[in-house]
């Protein structure tokens, strides 16, 4: 079923009203028509199932016939510290990470960012096209929220901002083996808000990695191999996917032992 998202404020009652591109989507690329089923996302984790009842040249009226949680949200926040890498990797990394489940993208100056976004104009428009790469990588993975991409940190800022959150890890090629990774993911699972530090090429200067070890930002290791800044982000939020999924099936399992 066709997906599309709206602020809240354009659900009234019954119905919603749905404006802006999504419009010429569903009017000329899909060609659909009054009568035809539609799920609608509040981007707050709500979905609404719809029958169009209008469609205008500026706006689709659908009726809502039933609502629900989208479900599709991890149980925990997870915030992306990316290192700002070259060329175009970022829209693949944004596009891969909000697929596993990022909630938010803080992109990251580090010491060893060979981009740097100085011009106030030339950032704006780069964090305009990223935000439009997290909202399509929204709707295809039928995530429940649109992740937000924050404007560019300094790796202080970064710092700052993840010590507001429950937890936060830092992969690190010299960091202790994999069981270290192991209870420091399982821990992470558990709770709100975590975040994720991701080096651009180069990785991290030690400096930095110790004034994150020193603002109780836990270094892990991601296995034998280095991997590239584009990688690293999606295997550790693979990693997470998996535990705090796991662990979420468990707890339902238990609770609904208990219920029989």
């Amino acid at each position: 079923m066709p997906r599309f998202y709206v602020t809240e404020d354009a659900v009234q009652g019954n119905q919603i009203q749905i404006t802006g591109e999504d419009v010429n989507h569903i009017k000329n690329v899909l060609r659909m028509r009054p009568g035809e089923k539609i799920t609608i996302c509040n981007g707050q984790d709500k979905d609404y199932r719809c029958i169009i009842k209008d469609v205008c040249d500026k706006s689709i009226l659908a009726e809502i016939v039933d609502t629900a949680k989208t479900g599709t949200e991890l149980p925990v926040k997870l915030y992306l510290f990316q290192g700002l890498p070259k060329k175009d990797k970022m829209e693949l990394i944004l596009q891969k990470c909000v697929e596993l489940g990022a909630a938010c993208i803080v992109p990251v100056m580090t010491a060893r960012s060979i981009v740097r976004l100085e011009d106030a104009k030339k950032e704006q428009k780069k964090r305009e096209r990223w935000q439009l790469i997290a909202e399509g990588a929204a709707k295809q993975s039928g995530r429940g929220i649109i992740p937000t991409v924050e404007r560019v940190h300094t790796f202080k800022e970064a710092i700052a901002l993840a010590k507001t959150l429950d937890c936060a890890i830092i992969p690190y090629e010299n960091a202790e083996g994999m069981l270290g990774t192991k209870k420091a993911l399982a821990k992470l699972a558990k709770r709100g808000s975590a975040g994720i530090f991701i080096g651009p090429e180069g990785g991290f200067e030690e400096s930095e990695i110790a004034a994150a070890s020193e603002a109780g930002i836990r270094p892990v290791t991601l296995g034998k191999r280095i991997l590239r800044t584009e990688t690293a982000g999606l295997a550790v939020l693979s990693m997470i996917v998996y535990e705090t999924e796991l662990q979420e099936e468990q707890s339902s399992s238990e609770h609904n032992r208990e219920q029989e």
